[in-house]
């Protein structure tokens, strides 16, 4: 099977029933083989960092090897660490009150877990799920990305070189194997990438009644307030957004700016990407468009807010001539005030473009997120406590950043995962091995009195 280049359902299922009677055959790890486990996991990001930094390189034509070593290798190898430091503890029976006789909750593995995982930060929802699924005590079958084929090609070989078959397994191949790979009955299932996918997804995984975790994406909107430190609040705001040139679930979708602070907002933003990336179309720092798809989307955007009279301004400190540009590279773009309609303001950006949305009160700003799907993580900036307090009781996101984008999403002691339209379930940290596990509700009764 490890041949496999592009795998069939009949092919994906022999591995499941595989690792599926291996998992029966055996008494469940303990605490020290699971550990051993992540060590292996931790042994393949140490030894192949170079490796994984060029084959993402290659896959995107551009992309930063700075964000590349932090998300692709050190972030997932402190998650597979911290997950090593504290399993013990998460393993622990967790004793519950009971009227007589002693009660607990077990935490068992479920048995075999599918992960299915998107092209933005590949090596991280790899080895951030399988830290996860492993610390459960879990087999795990994982059909990584078509759209980074490369890195997807070298996590199957890295995987295969230190894990059986019936212990982790990866699967190759396009959608059509996706859809097949989430049609199996796994006894659970993480899936990553988009909310319209994510509907697919939930259909195949109900046929066999496989519990699923969704984390979808949505459009994350940032909060400035008239409180908050404006200079930090637009660097913050404008340096996230073009990590990855904006192509990360958590990314700043748009931002709400007072209005009287707009052109601040706008001169500032300009001054902070010219001082980090001077220049754009060569700087292998700033990263490109996965592929020809996704750029002319990106594109399309700004065509079609351009034609509306939005006006588009560009972050292009090198004044650098695009009109020719290889790499499917997009200038960061700021759009002061696209109408609602518009498609920027309709879909995930997932580029570097960024809108900014005028306003008076929080309380319109709050009306605003309300009445769209919920997003996938909220960022707030402000020293106005009750203005905080406020924005976090009433809106409601999968996570929320105060006075800082995207921390969260990387805090293992904090659940990661959507709400409503952005994903249903959490991971990460004990959130994750909660999840990948059956909690085993146990009474012993009290004895009958003599």
């Amino acid at each position: 099977m490890s041949a496999i280049e592009s795998w069939t359902s009949t092919d994906i299922r022999t591995v499941l029933e595989k690792q599926r009677a291996a998992f029966l055959a055996c008494e469940p790890w303990s605490v020290e083989q699971r550990c051993e486990l992540l060590e292996r996991a931790i042994g393949l990001l140490v030894n192949h960092e170079r490796e994984i930094i060029d084959a993402l390189t290659a896959d995107f034509g551009h992309r930063s090897p700075g964000f590349s070593k932090g998300s692709e290798v050190l972030s997932p190898l402190a998650t597979l660490k911290q997950t090593q430091a504290e399993l013990a503890e998460w393993m622990r029976p967790q004793q519950r009150q009971a009227r007589a006789g002693e009660a607990w909750v077990q935490y068992q593995p479920l048995g075999v877990v599918g992960i299915v995982t998107a092209w933005n930060v590949p090596g991280y929802m790899v080895f951030s799920g399988l830290a996860g699924a492993l610390a459960a005590g879990n087999r795990v079958m994982i059909k990584p990305s078509e759209f980074t084929p490369k890195t997807s090609a070298l996590i199957a070989r890295l995987i295969r070189s230190v894990y059986a078959e019936d212990e982790v397994a990866v699967v190759l191949g396009g959608a059509d194997v996706g859809q097949a790979f989430c049609g199996q009955p796994f006894d659970h299932l993480l899936f990553t990438g988009a909310t319209s996918i994510g509907k697919h997804v939930l259909r195949a995984a109900a046929e066999n009644l496989v519990p699923v975790t969704l984390e979808l994406g949505g459009k994350s909107p940032t909060i400035i307030s008239r409180t908050a430190d404006f200079k930090d609040a637009v660097a913050k705001t404008v340096i996230g957004k073009l990590l990855n040139a904006g192509q990360l679930c958590v990314a700043p979708d748009y931002v709400f700016v007072p209005r009287e602070s707009v052109e601040t907002f706008i001169g500032i933003a300009k001054a902070v990407v010219a001082g980090f990336l001077p220049t754009l179309k060569d700087n292998p720092e700033y990263t490109s468009i996965i592929n020809s798809r996704h750029y002319e989307r990106l594109l399309g955007y700004l065509s079609e807010a351009r034609e509306a009279g939005v006006e588009l301004v560009e972050l292009n400190a090198g004044a650098e001539d695009f009109s020719n540009a290889t790499r499917n590279k997009i200038v960061p773009t700021l759009l002061r005030d696209p109408g609602d309609d518009l498609r920027v303001m309709q879909d995930e950006i997932f580029g570097p473009l960024l809108p900014i949305k005028p306003y008076d009160t929080i309380t319109e700003v709050i009306a605003w997120i309300n009445a769209r799907p919920r997003p996938l993580a909220l960022y707030y900036f402000g020293n106005d406590a009750a203005e905080e307090a406020q924005v976090l009781s009433r809106t409601c996101s999968g996570g929320v950043t105060l006075n800082g984008v995207l921390s969260h999403a990387s805090t293992e002691g904090l659940p990661f995962g959507g709400v409503g339209q952005s994903g249903m379930g959490a991971y990460h940290g004990i959130d994750g091995f909660r999840t990948f596990s059956h909690a085993k509700a146990v009474l012993r009764t009290a004895p009958n009195p003599a």
